[in-house]
């Protein structure tokens, strides 16, 4: 009886390890994001970013479980335009890269905090080394 529960603890331990593994490489939620010396207009879109968009897509756009992140070669101006993102926070967006679920309407984010929160992504971006690559389809 012992020998079993023993065996049966260790089954689940290892459940749970190998679990855990794979919701961190399935979700892969989280990039390490450096933030450099930013313009006047991105570090306003930093503060509007963090005050907004951050709950699901981490501080600076480093991704959380709630939402991807934005810091991110998916997310390179050949893949995704500003355009893209402005019609996402506007329409909201159906999953389609990762498995987060869909992405609601921001009603409560207007276009001005828009314009500089793309300005905020865009040069994190690229202090990141993510640059526009053409769009492969």
């Amino acid at each position: 009886m012992y020998k079993r529960q023993w065996v049966t603890g260790i089954f689940i331990v290892g459940f749970l390890l190998n679990s855990s593994f794979a919701l961190a490489e399935h979700f892969n939620g989280h990039v390490n994001v450096k933030v450099g010396t930013l313009t006047a207009a991105a570090q306003k879109g930093q503060l509007a970013f963090n005050n907004t968009c951050a709950a699901c897509h981490g501080n600076n756009g480093e991704g959380s479980l709630q939402g991807p992140p934005l810091i991110h070669a998916l997310y390179n101006p050949g893949h995704h335009s500003n355009q893209s993102f402005y019609s996402a926070v506007r329409n909201g967006v159906q999953q389609h890269h990762w498995p987060y679920g869909n992405m609601p309407a921001q009603e409560g984010v207007g276009f001005s905090d828009m314009a500089v929160i793309v300005k905020f992504v865009r040069e994190v971006q690229q202090q990141n080394g993510i640059v526009q690559k053409k769009h492969k389809m």
